[in-house]
Order: C-alpha cells, then structure tokens, then sequence
C-alpha cells in the first residue's frame, strides 16, 4: 500500500472528488451521506443491490455494483472498508495512478476533530442500540449534535445527521482496529468479548485494542466502562487514569435503582455517585438494555446535559432499525427483525424474548461469516437452543470465503427440532408453514435475513 504523502484532511474540502468502494457497507453508507453533506462529490462501488445502494442513488451519489479499477473515475481520492483488500482492483487500480487511499476510520477521526466534544460508543455489542439512546437524549436536550449510526434510527430517518452543535456521536467499531484512528473526548466500552476472531488472536489481543481506544482519550477527557463486564474491565485495569464506570451488579458510579419490567417496558431510577439523576421509562425489554441506557445515561450525565434529557429522549426511544424491530403479523404471529450476530447478542435477545407473553418463540438465524461461526460454535449451539423452533438460513458470507467448509446444517444437526434451509426463500416458506397464532417470529442475523421475514408479510 502507497504512503499517502497528506492526511486525509487535506481531501476532505467542498467540491474534491472522492470514490468510496464498499459504499453500501452500514458505515460506509452514512459516511457517504455525510461527505456528500460537506460539499464533495461522492462515487462508489458495492458487490451487490442493497436498500443502502439505492438510498445514496436516490441522492444522486453513483454507485457502480462489482469492483473495477474503471469506477473510479477521475476521483481525488478513495475510501474504503476494512472488509476492502489490497488486491481489489479499485485500490490496486490507484495505487497505480497515485490516487491517494485511505481507510473508513480515518475519514471519520478527521470528520471528529472538528467538535469539542466526540463521544465515541464502543463494544462487542450494543454499540448501534447505545448510540441511538444517546442520539435521543441529546437530540432532547436540543444540543443539535452530529450523528454517526451503524444503522437506521426511526428519529432521523436515516443512520447520520449533520448539525451544527459542539458533540458527534459515533459507532466505534473494533473489527480492523478501525476505533484507533479515532479522537474521542468521551470514550465508552460496553462490553469487550471474544469477537472478530478471523481478525484478532484472542480475547486477550482484542482487550489490548480496547485499552489503547481508551488511551486515545486526551488527559481531559473521559472514559466511561460497563463494571459488569469482565473483559472491560480486564482492558482498564490499572490504567493510570480515572475511569466513571455504570453497572447493575458491581459497586458502579452509574446505576439503576427501583428496576420494573412491565408489558410496556422497562422503569427504572438512575443514580449517580448515589444520588437521583433520572427516572426512566424505557419501552424497550431486556437487562442488556438497561445497561445500554445506563451506558447512555452516563454520556449525558458526563457531558453535563440535565436528567431531564435523559428521561425525555430514552422515553421516546423504541428501537434502532433492525434491533428487535417490529415488521408486522402474520397468520396470528408478531414477525420482529433484529441484527444480533454473536452468542452474547443472541443470548441477549432469546432470554428477553422467552419473558414476553408468547406461545412460542420462533427464531430464523443466519449466522454471520465463516470465521465467526466456526470459532464460536459451541457457544452458538448453546444460544440457538433457547428457541422454541430454529430455523437455519445458510451462513452470510460477508467479507470471507468459506475456506473451513462450514455450513448452517452444522449447526442444525447439533440443535434437536432445528431445520436447515439453504436459500432465503425456503426460510420464508418454512415460516409460513409453520407461523400460529401467539407465536413471536424472529428474523436474526447481520446479513440479508431481514428479507425471509419481508417476504413471508408480503405473503
């Protein structure tokens, strides 16, 4: 790869030219939006159609499907995925012309830099859902803040905003180190678990990554940590700095007092250092989002924003897009969709979904990547267990080629009662064959599952 003889910075001007390849990507995506909002003018290339693609289409940003070194035009310069290789041929193509080439999460450090306060989400999981939390709070608190989402938020009918206010908010993704190139002011760790393994070496070498995110933070700044979490707080230990912690089971700076569930949602008090900070009244389900709103409810307490807010925007908070998202009902049954892609968000999701008032819990996954699904089997057996019926879609290749020769039906002669489709329309057909009245439907996984789950509502 070219040393780029500028920072990115440099590029990044109103009418400058770049070429984003892997633009439909749930980071890329917004970022496109975000470029173009600054004045560039915006291409790019994905392999496949996506919602995505044709939402940047609708704003006239071209995007070519299938990657060749002729789609990149006469752009100044080009942004891509981690998911992106040397060897494709959009980048080798620039390296050949001398056309600068810079990674996703360098576009975004520079884009952070230009706000006094970055508050940066970060975790194995709950990152997309705690980022949204705190886009509500201080959209509540009319602190007009600019917002990066790794998916769909219903309040801004997009996964970004531009606004003119001092905060950015931002998904801080670890796959790739991408989070390293980051700047946060406020840094938040949700959770730090064994993930993204075809990556990292182990737990070990991913708790090391998040311990150098948090070093990121200037000495006036603010680290933020989810106490329950052992891998968390095995990447600050003995940090050298302060580091303001939430939790529900360990002594934490942030907690929840009075905690109810109800058919509605969730109720609980935040306290911090012990004393009252918000009520809340969450319509959401699930111990993992209460942690999330806790997470959420520190950001706001950190950057000095009113309990008020905190109650206020988590009030009106029902779901990111594709994060137990209502789709409709079928034959008596409530269909929901929801990303959940490793055994932790999986558990997460199925012990939530088994309090709710169902007759049965029907759970259609499609796991995520080759590498994932390989080294986290076991723990993928166990979760998927928890269904009432499993329904196996075939792995979502993603970024990987199926080097191991794994397959979903692994999976399914491992889980008694499980079946296995190999394309998404039997998933769909198999659906609609069994759906009942009471039964709650998932669809689950970070690929295209979403549209086993639209197709059985169209009917």
């Amino acid at each position: 790869m070219m040393q780029n003889p500028q920072p990115i910075e440099a590029y990044m001007l109103p009418g400058k030219r770049v070429h984003l390849v892997g633009i439909g990507g749930v980071s890329m995506c917004p970022l496109a939006e975000v470029l173009r909002g600054m004045g560039l003018s915006v291409s790019g290339s994905d392999i496949r159609e996506s919602d995505a693609v044709q939402r940047l289409r609708s704003l006239g940003v071209h995007v070519d499907i299938g990657h060749s070194a002729e789609n990149l035009g006469n752009c100044d310069f080009v942004i891509r995925t981690a998911a992106v290789h040397d060897n494709n041929p959009e980048i080798s193509g620039a390296v050949t012309r001398g056309i600068p080439v810079y990674e996703r999460a360098q576009a975004l450090g520079a884009i952070m830099r230009r706000y006094p306060n970055a508050l940066c989400i970060s975790g194995t999981h709950g990152k997309t859902t705690t980022t949204s939390m705190c886009t509500h709070i201080f959209m509540a608190a009319e602190t007009d803040p600019t917002v990066m989402i790794g998916g769909t938020l219903p309040l801004l009918h997009s996964a970004y905003r531009v606004g003119k206010g001092d905060t950015i908010i931002l998904e801080s993704c670890e796959y790739c180190n991408s989070f390293l190139s980051f700047f946060p002011t406020v840094a938040v760790i949700l959770n730090v678990e064994s993930d993204h393994l075809d990556f990292f070496k182990d737990l070990a070498d991913i708790e090391r990554s998040f311990r150098r995110f948090a070093q990121l933070v200037p000495e006036n700044g603010h680290i933020i940590a989810n106490a329950d979490n052992d891998g968390a707080m095995a990447a600050l230990k003995d940090l050298g700095r302060p580091v303001f912690t939430f939790g529900l089971e360990r002594t934490a700076h942030c907690t929840a007092q009075a905690l109810e569930e109800t058919a509605d949602g969730l109720r609980f008090d935040v306290t911090v250092y012990g004393k009252p900070y918000a009520h809340v009244t969450l319509p959401l389900h699930g111990r993992h989002n209460v942690l999330n709103a806790l997470a959420a409810a520190s950001s706001a307490y950190i950057l000095g924003l009113p309990g008020s807010a905190v109650e206020r925007g988590l009030a009106g908070f029902t779901g990111a897009g594709r994060r137990f998202e209502r789709k409709g009902v079928f034959n008596g049954a409530d269909v929901y969709d929801d990303y959940a892609h490793h055994p932790d968000e999986l558990h997460a999701l199925l012990t939530m979904a088994k309090a709710l008032p169902y007759r049965r819990v029907v759970l259609a996954f499609q796991p995520h990547t080759y590498s994932r699904t390989a080294k986290l089997f076991d723990r993928f057996v166990e979760e998927l267990k928890l269904a009432d019926v499993t329904v196996l879609a075939e792995i979502y290749a993603a970024r990987e080629t199926n080097t191991s020769g794994i397959s979903s039906n692994d999976l399914c002669r491992q889980i008694p009662g499980s079946v296995y489709c190999s394309t998404l329309e039997q998933v769909t057909e198999r659906l609609r064959a069994i759906a009942q009245p009471g039964d709650l439907i998932l669809t689950v996984g970070a690929g295209d599952i979403y549209r086993a789950g639209e197709a059985l509502l169209r009917g």
